[in-house]
């Protein structure tokens, strides 16, 4: 039976004219760029400048990885490699004329008594080596090209990274070019088509070229340090001792849920088994089992704590050229902005000049000796302000009034009574209202640093969300002096924070990225991987990596290195340091005592 309500197929239109008119779109034109400027040494498509770079020269020598460089550099760049096999008999007689060239020359100069050249020796040197070994099989040879194109945002950017590659490519003796007036085909050789527009080729035999593999893996093991986690791309160990770096600073970045914390203690378990003392500031008490499992101290801040800080409290040591109180006084400069909030210069000039008479009440004076008296209190600054009898002066004791007889009392008005005595330290500020968290974090790591600073040893500082602390710019700088000084007292400062946008949208939180040696980044979300993207030069696989990776899994930088991480622990490890209360007991271990290395 036939079928009349057969459906006819629609005929191929040809010219894309038609096409159009009919309102169709054809592949390119769904997939093409709206906007493509070709200059004579850029390419600008959309908003984004390429620039395509050749290379011209090659040193001697070169060894196996000499591309690792190029392959880790610091920003985005596409690379391609074309590989053309040549016919052996063709090389071989173009060998054979070439070095019956270079053996006349080097007749003819001895002949006339003129000096060798040693470049035409060492050439013929190797042409010879060359022949010998594909005479032999145990060579080919081949034609290679090697093409880099720059993405960059604006001319400066494309500018600046062109200058940094070739001056990176300059040290490994590599002469690398503009390709100038062919950057159309610079651009299109480097693209996924797989064709070699710009055909600038040098000869090369199966040796050189295998030593051009690109797909390097850091490995990232030494001799002695702690276990972070596993090479994701290798399954080596990642081995690391923090303070082996310029620094030990350590930034760890991720969203919630994504392992930060989960990282976080087990370097900290880890780090005291070799004998490293941790202090850690937390935020929402999530160590408190971690702290009693090993012995740790912990220490809860509230307005009924037992447990005081005072903020006035002087590290009793004696540095050439650092004036001990003036340092203090300035970081109480900064504790009392955060209190005060917005104050007028002539009301900073004030409270400067009430700082000075407040110690020297007590008897304390930039003389060293009289820096071990007992410090005053913030009661004895209230009392200060309160005799200046100045508006200005009555203005800043009123806004200091709460801590010393209003709703925040007792925060502030008592002398120090903890020491960090324990390997273990936990600081919890979980039952202190959140308008002023800031404040008492900023508090504590201020007495930490004091302490540091008197008895130098080696310790990690973990400041858990430490965006909270950026909230306030004084805050922020005094994070930020503990971070460069960090390394001169043997201590290195861990920063988490899940707030990544927060952290980095000032330039403080920035340079701490930039002045911590260790970095790891986890799962991040697709409104923060942009930012994280400029800050950590991502390429755009990485960036892909770290918004689809699973709990425990990012990328870990150390120094000039990085790799994908992910993170592993023991059972033990596991019972100790996991947050999800339903999936474990509370753990128990033993006293921290047995945890300390035996030297």
């Amino acid at each position: 039976m036939n079928n009349n309500n057969t459906q006819q197929t629609k005929p191929k239109v040809l010219n894309p004219n038609l096409s159009i008119a009919s309102g169709e779109m054809l592949l390119h034109d769904a997939i093409s760029s709206d906007h493509v400027e070709v200059d004579f040494n850029h390419v600008k498509v959309n908003n984004v400048y390429f620039r395509t770079i050749f290379i011209a020269g090659y040193p001697r020598f070169v060894a196996p990885g000499w591309l690792e460089p190029v392959v880790n550099f610091n920003s985005s760049l596409d690379m391609s490699f074309y590989i053309y096999p040549v016919a052996g008999k063709s090389v071989l007689d173009d060998l054979r004329r070439k070095i019956a060239e270079m053996e006349a020359e080097l007749s003819t100069d001895m002949q006339r008594g003129r000096i060798v050249d040693p470049s035409t020796t060492a050439k013929l040197e190797d042409a010879r080596a060359l022949q010998e070994q594909l005479v032999k099989g145990i060579e080919r040879y081949y034609e290679f090209s090697f093409y880099i194109t720059i993405p960059a945002n604006n001319l400066d950017e494309l500018n600046n990274v062109t200058r940094q590659i070739q001056s990176t490519l300059g040290s490994l003796l590599i002469v690398a070019k503009n390709a100038s007036l062919d950057q159309r085909e610079g651009f299109l050789s480097t693209a996924p088509y797989g064709r070699d527009s710009l055909s600038i080729t040098r000869n090369m035999d199966t040796t050189s070229v295998a030593t051009t593999f690109p797909f390097t893996s850091a490995e990232l093991s030494s001799d002695k340090g702690i276990l972070y986690g596993i090479n994701s791309q290798n399954e080596s160990f990642i081995i690391f001792d923090r303070f082996s770096l310029e620094n030990a600073n350590f930034t760890v970045f991720a969203t919630s849920g994504a392992g930060k914390s989960y990282f976080v203690k087990t370097e900290a378990v880890r780090s005291l088994m070799i004998g490293s003392e941790v202090i850690i500031l937390d935020p929402e008490a999530e160590y408190k089992a971690l702290c009693d499992a090993v012995g740790g101290q912990y220490i809860s801040f509230s307005y009924n704590s037992p447990s005081k800080i005072n903020p006035f409290d002087l590290a009793q040591i004696q540095e050439e050229g650092e004036n001990q109180l003036g340092l203090k006084i300035l970081s109480l400069h900064a504790l009392m902005k955060v209190i005060m909030g917005q104050i007028s210069p002539t009301q900073e000039a004030m409270l400067d000049r009430a700082l000075i008479m407040t110690y020297k009440a007590k008897g304390i004076t930039n003389d060293p000796v009289t820096q071990t008296k007992e410090p005053p209190l913030m009661e004895d600054l209230y009392k200060t302000l309160i005799g200046m009898e100045v508006p200005d002066a009555l203005d800043l004791a009123a806004r200091i009034e709460k801590f010393i007889r209003g709703s925040f009392q007792g925060i502030f008005d008592k002398q120090t009574n903890i020491d960090l005595d324990n390997p273990f330290t936990v600081f919890s500020v979980k039952d202190i209202q959140d308008a002023i968290r800031p404040i008492v974090m900023f508090m504590i790591l201020d007495y930490i640093w004091t302490r540091v600073k008197r008895d130098i040893k080696r310790r990690i500082l973990i400041v858990e969300e430490a965006w909270q602390m950026m909230k306030y710019p004084d805050t922020a700088q005094f994070l930020w002096s503990v971070v460069k000084r960090a390394r001169k007292y043997y201590l290195g400062l861990t920063t988490i924070t899940q707030d990544v946008e927060d952290f980095l949208s000032q330039d403080i939180g920035k340079a701490i990225v930039t002045n911590s040696a260790l970095r790891l980044l986890l799962k991040q979300s697709p409104t923060a991987i942009d930012k994280l993207g400029e800050i950590f030069y991502l390429s755009q696989g990485e960036k892909q990596l770290l918004m689809a990776a699973n709990v425990g899994e990012g990328i870990f930088f150390a120094g000039p290195h990085h790799a994908p991480i992910r993170i592993v622990a023991s059972e033990a490890e596991h019972a100790l340091i996991n947050t999800k209360p339903q999936d474990n007991p509370t753990p128990t271990m033993p006293n921290v005592k047995a945890w300390n290395r035996q030297d």
